[in-house]
């Protein structure tokens, strides 16, 4: 057990320490792409992080032995659109409100410095793809793994949407120095991408740590491979999103804070999701369905408020309270 929870900590702040050189990388890579910095987030960022999860996910339904191992990639396909949905836009209301506390020049602690016309938007792709993810949950047919595909494409309109959306470019001048030429006012696209993949593998290979300790917290839990895998595991695989978030949130980066997850969430209902669909049968049980059902209901109480431009940091840290909802329903479920 003690062994464990070390494990668990070091890992942990090996993520954190490595998205602070993933995230200054990914800045620099973008700026030399020419992007806007809302597609730093969305694109780049988002697919960076979401790649140990996602390579999680193909490995438990393509490779997995028994029916439990690919139980585990569902439902890691399945709670990491939670987690994202809920915990991970939690986490950037809260911090964001305690950066603006310690700002006594700021004019209000809870307003969103944010285009939320853009964020409802992401919102409504998601909710589009999701209810249609839930649907196939729900019934078999001979063809359904072909339409994993349409997920895949999904995505790929998504990223073009992104590439082609008019957004203010970072200049040099406004990012950190690369932490691998800190000397270096204009780093080259090589260093850059180097920094990047290094802070990549090593986020990889400390969330592969993460992961199997949450997996063996779950054990001593008393909870099924299932349950872990749709409970306990995404919040590990989400984990560095959130630090990318966080991060953000502490340079006063709040686009880039927000856009990151958005962009994570896309991947999440797509990517992993037509893994699931081409490889298991996909048929959702009472406990993935109500993951689906919790999703939906954050995505939709946000998509409201930021179509409606009414959004606070408090409201935004809010939804965090059904992630505790949908626990406490696992826990109830278990032991009725």
């Amino acid at each position: 057990m003690l062994s464990t929870l070390l494990l668990f900590c070091a890992s942990a702040a090996i993520i954190y320490l490595a998205c602070e050189y993933f995230v200054n990388g990914v800045e620099w890579v973008g700026q030399r792409l020419n992007l806007g910095a809302t597609a730093v987030g969305t694109v780049l960022a988002a697919f960076g992080t979401a790649l140990p999860e996602s390579a999680v996910t193909f490995m438990a339904v393509a490779f997995g032995g028994t029916p439990d191992h690919k139980d585990i990639g569902v439902g890691a396909a399945m709670g990491g659109p939670l987690v994202l949905a809920t915990v991970a836009y939690a986490v950037v209301g809260l911090g964001l409100i305690r950066q603006r506390r310690r700002q006594p020049a700021a004019e209000c602690v809870t307003c969103m410095n944010a285009d939320q016309r853009k964020l409802a938007r992401d919102q409504g792709w998601f909710m589009g793809i999701f209810v249609f993810k839930l649907a196939l949950g729900l019934v078999a047919f001979a063809w359904k793994p072909w339409l994993g595909l349409a997920f895949l494409a999904a995505y790929g309109l998504y990223v073009r949407r992104e590439l082609l959306a008019e957004d203010d470019r970072a200049e040099a001048g406004d990012l950190e120095p690369l932490k691998l030429r800190p000397r270096d006012a204009e780093p080259t696209m090589g260093w850059a991408c180097l920094q990047t993949v290094l802070a990549l593998a090593v986020i990889a290979g400390a969330s592969r740590v993460f992961v199997a300790q949450i997996e063996d917290i779950g054990l001593m839990l008393g909870l099924t491979p299932h349950v872990a895998a749709l409970l306990l595991a995404p919040v590990a695989t989400e984990l560095p999103e959130i630090m990318n978030a966080l991060i953000w949130v502490r340079q006063g980066k709040e686009r880039l804070a927000l856009a990151n997850i958005s962009g994570a969430m896309m991947i999440q209902a797509t990517i992993p999701s037509a893994m699931g669909i081409m490889m298991t049968p996909w048929l959702l049980d009472d406990t993935l369905m109500a993951a689906g059902l919790v999703t939906m209901l954050s995505i939709g109480l946000l998509w409201l408020r930021f179509r409606r431009e009414t959004m606070s940091l408090r409201a935004l840290s809010a939804v965090g309270g059904l992630y505790a909802l949908f626990a406490g329903y696992v826990g109830w479920h278990l032991h009725a």
